[in-house]
């Protein structure tokens, strides 16, 4: 796996302060994407130890509620093993510690795969240009969709984010 950036402190990438990391690799090429760099899978840097002991410097803070992953998209079938590997890793040493992810796939085409199994909330869905709204909280279009995902999944019907 490789990565274009870890951001500490952000507010714009899920609830309260978090560490961020921003992976390479996407094949939706969404028209109007923030991070079109983000897109090519050997792009950035090459996730190494440096980079995990950086992400779990940041989660040992008190103040820090968690991890989010974003791109690219840390679904890309490049990145999921990794990223699963890391989410399981950050859950076991960080279990009061919140984890979202986003990703252009819908809820329909991921529920199933392991790494969910890991994660608090994911921001499911393409970003559609034409459905562009800043005044959304967490997402970049209308059809995207902050999905709470262990309510989701022990009712087995979508739960939003509240």
């Amino acid at each position: 796996m490789r990565y274009h950036d870890i951001t500490k402190d952000d507010m714009k990438n899920g609830d309260g302060l978090r560490v961020v990391l921003w992976v390479a690799g996407c094949s939706h090429h969404c028209a109007g994407c923030q991070n079109p760099v983000t897109w090519d899978p050997e792009g950035g840097l090459p996730f190494d130890e440096a980079a995990k002991a950086e992400i779990f410097e940041q989660l040992e803070r008190d103040y820090i509620s968690g991890i989010t992953f974003s791109g690219g998209d840390p679904l890309y079938e490049g990145n999921r093993n990794e990223v699963t590997e890391l989410a399981g890793e950050i859950r076991e040493r960080y279990p009061e510690k919140t984890i979202w992810l986003y990703t252009g796939y819908r809820w329909e085409e991921i529920r199933d795969l392991e790494v969910m199994a890991y994660v608090d909330v994911v921001v499911d869905g393409r970003y559609i240009q034409e459905e562009r709204d800043v005044t959304l909280e967490w997402k970049g279009s209308a059809n995207q969709r902050v999905i709470d995902v262990p309510m989701t999944r022990k009712l087995g019907q979508i739960v939003l984010h509240a």
